[in-house]
C-alpha cells in the first residue's frame, strides 16, 4: 500500500464481527434495506406528509413506515418537523446528510432498471440447471 492510499480494505472478519465496529455494515443495515431506499427516493423528490408516504409505498405497514422513519430521523439522513395545527401536520424531508445519497442510490436504481432483464434470464438457468 503507498504512503497516500490510507484506505485499509475490509476483511472477511470485520464484515462479520458486530455491526457497530464495522461502519460500511452499519451504514449497509441503515440504507440496505427497501423501506428505507423507498423513503429516501421519495423524499428526494420533495418533502412528504405522512400520510402521503403512507398511501404510496405499497405494501409498507403503518407501523414499519414510523419505525423506519424514526430510525432514517435517528441517523441524520431525514428531518421530522411537526406543525402545530388542527390536526397536527408532520413533514419529513432528506437533510444535507439524506442528499448525498442520492446519487448512489439512483445510480443503483439505474443499473437495476438495466440489468433486471440479465437477472431474470440468470435466474431461469439456473432453476432450470437445478432442477435438471
Amino acid at each position: 500500500m503507498s504512503e497516500t492510499n490510507t484506505r485499509v480494505p475490509l476483511t472477511e472478519r470485520q464484515l462479520t464481527q458486530n455491526p457497530e465496529d464495522c461502519p460500511v455494515r452499519e451504514v449497509l443495515d441503515r440504507v440496505g434495506d427497501k423501506w428505507s431506499v423507498l423513503i429516501i427516493v421519495m423524499l428526494g423528490q420533495r418533502t412528504h406528509r405522512y400520510s402521503e408516504l403512507d398511501r404510496a409505498i405499497d405494501g409498507i405497514s403503518q407501523r414499519m413506515l414510523t419505525l423506519t422513519l424514526r430510525a432514517l430521523v435517528r441517523d441524520g439522513l431525514v428531518e421530522r418537523t411537526v406543525h402545530a395545527s388542527v390536526p397536527p401536520r408532520v413533514d419529513y424531508t432528506l437533510t444535507e446528510l439524506g442528499h448525498t445519497l442520492l446519487e448512489p442510490l439512483t445510480a443503483l436504481d439505474r443499473w437495476a432498471n438495466e440489468h433486471r432483464d440479465d437477472i431474470r434470464a440468470a435466474r431461469e438457468r439456473h432453476d432450470r440447471q437445478e432442477q435438471g
